[in-house]
């Protein structure tokens, strides 16, 4: 899969040349993931970023009380991690599991904050990179908190829709959450959702088929 590397964000502006001297500097190496297996555990410091090769993962939170929270989707190009990594020691806070079978290339975080001995331009436009995908990161989790500071479970959907139509650039997107993910991304109960979403066919406002969506009166959102 390392093929596709240079497509991804983190990498960027990086030649294919570099990315192989990049990838030894920062002591890569992939792991095969079957769908549902924990990559990173709660709890558990880690020095290691991931970047999704393939499939998806799922980064979620379990609270004392053992509410489940998902906090994000991982799609192929995506980083997780980057932030515990960062910082040597600090323990998780965040699970990271496969929603598919996934493939992921881990990277010494130490590794990439540090000066390279060499000052090669490719790494000091990893760190760039890094700093780029945290700013969108940090964005992502300040629309879930748009998206579940509305105290009705319509108004959860439809802010939730209206940022995926928005990022899709079309009224049909495919949600990339199973039911119970979309349930615990908007921290509200799945059954309760579910019947919202079959209120909200009813009323014409959207039209769904498993996890795909299309907003019908895109003027009421």
């Amino acid at each position: 899969m390392r093929e596709n590397l240079g497509s991804m964000k983190i990498f960027e502006g990086i030649s294919e040349q570099d990315l192989e001297t990049l990838l030894q500097c920062l002591r890569a190496f992939e792991r095969r993931c079957r769908k549902g297996e924990v990559i990173l555990k709660e709890g558990e410091p880690t020095e290691w970023l991931g970047v999704v090769l393939s499939g998806r993962a799922i980064i979620a939170s379990d609270d004392v009380w053992g509410n489940h929270s998902i906090l994000g989707s991982a799609p192929p190009g995506a980083v997780f991690a980057e932030a515990y990594a960062c910082i040597p020691g600090e323990p998780l806070r965040i699970t990271v599991s496969a929603a598919e079978d996934t493939e992921v290339l881990f990277l010494n975080a130490g590794k990439a904050a540090a000066s390279c001995s060499c000052a090669c331009p490719f790494h000091a436009r990893l760190v760039q990179n890094l700093l780029s995908v945290c700013a969108r990161k940090s964005l992502e989790l300040s629309r879930r908190i748009l998206h579940t500071s509305s105290k009705s479970i319509r108004g959860r959907l439809l802010s939730y829709f209206s940022e995926c139509a928005k990022k899709s650039g079309s009224c049909s997107f495919r949600v990339p959450y199973s039911r119970q993910q979309l349930a615990d991304y908007l921290s509200v109960d799945r059954s309760a959702m579910c019947s919202e979403l079959s209120k909200m066919q009813k009323d014409g406002l959207i039209r769904y088929s498993r996890n795909d969506i299309t907003i019908l009166a895109a003027h009421m959102l």
